[in-house]
């Protein structure tokens, strides 16, 4: 099961005082064309700032959310600590600029520069799931990610 992969970075993540937004590489800017329309994207991007040895090692974590469990398994939370730092986020979209290769977003919650490595439509027949279960330690998480900007999310995480 030991296979290589190659990874293209096709753009970074912006997030500095004019806001949030994908900055695209100029060869990538035509794969734009038919995203306006859509008010969700997927964004799949690099946690790179976990990009080492030791934080790809980690399989675990300690009680990683306040009201979770002693224990948690890596894949079962959303810490950046994996065996492969690939982050998962999905982010309203504020604005296309196709000419410049820009997608502006509402909020991402990745670090200016993160590398960018795919985006996707979010269309509600493949991406939302009508009655999600989920353990009872995070039941009082919001249940959409219209209200979640306005949760305490500082007072769940212990990390």
């Amino acid at each position: 099961m030991d296979n290589n992969f190659m990874i293209k970075q096709i753009g970074v993540i912006c997030a500095d005082e004019n806001g949030f937004r994908i900055q695209l590489a100029p060869e990538y800017k035509d794969s734009l064309i038919g995203l306006d329309g859509f008010s969700y994207i997927n964004i799949l991007w690099w946690f790179s700032g976990c990009d080492n040895e030791k934080e790809r090692s980690v399989l675990s974590e300690a009680k990683p959310y306040t009201k979770g469990p002693d224990t948690l398994g890596i894949f079962a939370t959303r810490s950046p600590q994996r065996p492969n730092p690939i982050a998962l986020s999905c982010a309203y979209v504020t604005y296309i600029d196709a000419n410049n290769g820009i997608v502006g977003l509402a909020y991402i919650d990745a670090d200016d520069q993160s590398p960018v490595l795919d985006i996707k439509p979010y269309t509600p027949s493949l991406d939302r799931v009508e009655e999600p279960e989920v353990p009872a330690w995070c039941k009082h998480w919001p249940y959409n990610v219209e209200t979640s900007g306005e949760f305490d999310w500082e007072s769940e995480f212990n990390f």
